[in-house]
């Protein structure tokens, strides 16, 4: 792997976090966590932050007094409850917030469906494995009790192809898995466990990182070439795509070990990093959306941030 030690340090550049610290609290709280592991008094304070100022209330602002976003549970893409919950955990949002919490049990009850996966499509007679993986995070980040929780974790596990992945369309056929399937999976057992306290579920992640490993993250086990080039542009929030930023983060919040598999992925993500230091937006996938958090082409707080602290972990594993 092409690294330097500029690269594999940086993450406590004082100029870079102070970019940083003025941004959103969304930002803010992340920071203080992942980059600079201050007090948790002043986390705590500053994601709080979440729902009454920036980014975060905005989105609150929009959910109509039944508990849904834009009248859909799924669609419109991607102003839909469950488009708009996803957003609302990967920007931290605490995890007692009422009206997150009322949203998560109105997703679990509309779409829980007799094999219990969730489906709010008429045009399937199966529960979907993607959205399953989302309301799973969903309930699990906001701790809805509700045995029908446990239920989803157990349909994802029933569903797990031979390969370690998943894929949404295996009941009509499909025989290799996916990776934007298999990295919602991931991040909802992940959830999950934490959740309910558990590892029982952990050799089937293990199967499924795997099985990303496999692919080097990002190629074709047959042939060595990228898969889609989406899968190493960075838009934030990624919805239901996959790309190997997503894919890394998820490694270092859940503390994996490092495999030199993941250098490739790495070396991109080194290699996407601006001259000042800091990381640009990608473009950003087409559907509604409330507001943009931040222009695509222009430096990221949300990139940033999050490859900081991969590097952080990154380091840390290797050291």
């Amino acid at each position: 792997m092409k690294t330097n030690d500029q690269h594999s340090t940086d993450f406590t550049n004082p100029e870079i976090i102070t970019w940083l610290l003025q941004g959103d609290p969304v930002i803010r709280w992340q920071v203080h966590r992942d980059l600079r592991e201050s007090p948790a008094d002043l986390i705590k304070s500053e994601r709080q932050k979440i729902a009454e100022e920036g980014w975060g209330k905005q989105l609150l602002d929009q959910q109509a007094e039944n508990g849904i976003w834009a009248n859909g549970l799924y669609g419109p893409k991607w102003t839909s409850t469950t488009y708009t919950m996803l957003t609302l955990w990967r920007l931290g949002l605490p995890q007692d917030n009422p009206q997150a919490c009322k949203a998560a049990i109105i997703l679990l009850e509309k779409g829980f469906y007799k094999d219990d996966g969730i489906s709010y499509f008429k045009s399937i007679d199966y529960g979907e494995q993607c959205v399953t993986g989302m309301i799973l995070t969903l309930c699990s980040y906001f701790r809805i009790e509700d045995d029908r929780v446990d239920r989803l974790a157990k349909f994802l596990i029933k569903n797990q192809m031979s390969d370690g992945g998943w894929n949404c369309i295996a009941p009509e056929g499909a025989t290799h898995s996916s990776v934007h399937t298999t990295i919602t999976v991931l991040e909802a057992l992940h959830e999950y466990s934490k959740f309910r306290q558990t590892d029982e579920f952990q050799k089937y992640s293990d199967q499924a990182w795997e099985f990303l490993l496999h692919h080097r993250l990002f190629r074709s086990h047959r042939t060595g070439e990228i898969i889609n080039p989406q899968f190493i542009r960075f838009p934030f929030p990624p919805r239901w795509h996959y790309d190997i930023l997503r894919a890394l983060d998820y490694w270092q919040r859940c503390r994996l070990s490092y495999d030199p598999r993941m250098d490739d992925a790495i070396e991109i993500l080194l290699n996407k990093r601006r001259k000042d230091g800091r990381w640009n937006l990608s473009s950003r996938y087409s559907g509604r959306i409330y507001f943009e958090m931040e222009k695509a082409g222009q430096p990221s707080h949300w990139n940033t941030l999050r490859a900081l602290r991969i590097l952080k972990w990154l380091e840390q594993v290797k050291s």
